[in-house]
């Protein structure tokens, strides 16, 4: 059997420059300065609060501009260069507009094999757009993903980072309809899905849009752990262990 996988960027490849404006008017920027105190009093040295600011100027933007760079680096006292630095190695941070729902597909072995390609070129399709475009209404950005993380429940997708399990090209297409309509969809394991800007916000460590609750493990993520314990199973000692 051959297996098309469509792969995502070379890790050593870099993504898009950080763009956008350049500076808050001084309204947000005071506001966004207040959500910054709070973040940052509760981090015994300042600079450890960069990642859930990141998060808060992703917030005001839909993804990191110029401005949120230069505002994380004067509320921490860093270079706007070790703030890139930080910005620019995690995924999660988007450097390009994103649409209120960020729907990604995984593609990875498991998942390919389970259906995620056909997935993927299904929405395609569906919302006229390649994987790393957004819809005209701004609605929807979809992503390839090259691993979601949930293998067991292959194949997946994420809507701002919260799963949607055992997906198939026409769950997937019934998600992206619903989306486009003005539902909020319900994640699998989780809480119904807020926008991403609301996503960002509750990230940061703020109030946002997310419903309550983040889900419990299935019964395909403990599977191993039962049959273990109906075997009484257990894990050999730890070196450290064995030297007490």
């Amino acid at each position: 059997m051959k297996i098309d996988l469509v792969l995502g960027p070379r890790p050593d490849e870099p993504g898009p420059p950080i763009s956008g404006r350049s500076a808050y008017p001084a309204a947000v920027a005071e506001r966004l300065g207040a959500d910054a105190a709070e973040i940052i009093a509760r981090y015994p040295q300042a600079r450890s609060a960069l990642l859930p600011l990141l998060h808060l100027v992703q917030s005001e933007d839909g993804y990191l501009t110029g401005a949120g760079i230069t505002f994380c680096a004067e509320q921490l006292g860093l270079t706007e260069a070790e703030v890139t630095a930080v910005a620019t190695f995690y995924s999660m941070y988007r450097r390009t507009p994103t649409g209120d729902y960020l729907v990604g597909v995984c593609t990875n072995t498991l998942c390919a094999i389970m259906g995620g390609d056909a997935i993927l070129d299904t929405l395609e399709t569906e919302l006229g757009i390649h994987a790393g475009g957004t819809t005209a209404d701004g609605r929807i950005t979809l992503e390839h993903i090259e691993c979601n993380a949930a293998c067991d429940y292959a194949p997946v997708i994420m809507v701002n980072w919260e799963f949607f399990d055992n997906q198939t090209p026409a769950s997937a297409r019934q998600l992206v309809d619903d989306i486009r309509t003005g539902e909020q969809p319900q994640a699998t394991r989780g809480s119904r899905v807020c926008s991403f800007r609301d996503t960002a916000r509750t990230l940061a460590g703020l109030s946002g849009g997310a419903g309550s609750g983040g889900g419990t493990p299935g019964d395909a993520t403990l599977a191993g752990l039962r049959v273990a314990r109906e075997l009484d199973m257990t894990a050999p000692p730890s070196r450290e262990s064995e030297g007490q």
